[in-house]
C-alpha cells in the first residue's frame, strides 16, 4: 500500500474503530457502524503484495495480459482485497485473536488503474449479536460499485 494507505491500515478513520469498548457492555448494537476506512491501492501495491503472496499472475500488473484474458484491467487480489477489508474489523475488535470467522464473495474484480489506482471504501456494521459473538457486515466498494458480498466477521466479545 502507499504510505498513505498504510497509515490509513492502521489509524481509525472519524475514531470509529480502534479504541472502541467491544461487546454489549460497550453499548454495541445491531446496526451501529463500528468501523470505517478507505484505502488506496495502486500499481506498486500490487507487486509488492505479488512478492510477498508469491501470485505472479500477470493479470495483477500488466494490462496487456489482463486485457487478452477478457479482463477489464489489472485486477487487485482477491486474498489482497479481503484482507484491507477485514483490518478495520480486526482494528476495532482489538487484534485478529477475536475474529473467529471470515468470509466473503467476489462479485466484481477491483481494477486497479495504471495511474489513479483505486480507493477501496469499507464499512463495518453491527449485523447480529448473539452470545459473545458479533457479526459484523461489511460494505465494501471501488469506484462506487460493490466489490464484495456477504462479507461477514464473526467476532468475539468476550
Amino acid at each position: 500500500m502507499s504510505a498513505d494507505a498504510g497509515r490509513a491500515a492502521g489509524e481509525a478513520a472519524d475514531g470509529v474503530a480502534g479504541g472502541a469498548a467491544v461487546g454489549p457492555a460497550g453499548g454495541l448494537a445491531v446496526g451501529d457502524v463500528v468501523a470505517e476506512r478507505t484505502v488506496h491501492l495502486t500499481r506498486e501495491d500490487l507487486v509488492r503484495y505479488a512478492g510477498a503472496s508469491g501470485d505472479f499472475n500477470p493479470i495483477h500488473y500488466r494490462d496487456d495480459v489482463a486485457a487478452s484474458v477478457g479482463l477489464p484491467g489489472v485486477l487487485a487480489h482477491g486474498m489482497l482485497t479481503m484482507g484491507v477489508a477485514v483490518q478495520p474489523v480486526v482494528d476495532w475488535a482489538g487484534g485478529p485473536g477475536r475474529i473467529l470467522d471470515y468470509g466473503v464473495r467476489f462479485t466484481r474484480p477491483v481494477v486497479v488503474d495504471a495511474h489513479a489506482g483505486v480507493d477501496l471504501v469499507v464499512t463495518a456494521r453491527v449485523g447480529a449479536l448473539d452470545d459473545a459473538v458479533a457479526r459484523v457486515d461489511l460494505t465494501v466498494t471501488a469506484g462506487g460499485e460493490s466489490v464484495l458480498g456477504r462479507a461477514q466477521v464473526r467476532v468475539s466479545l468476550a
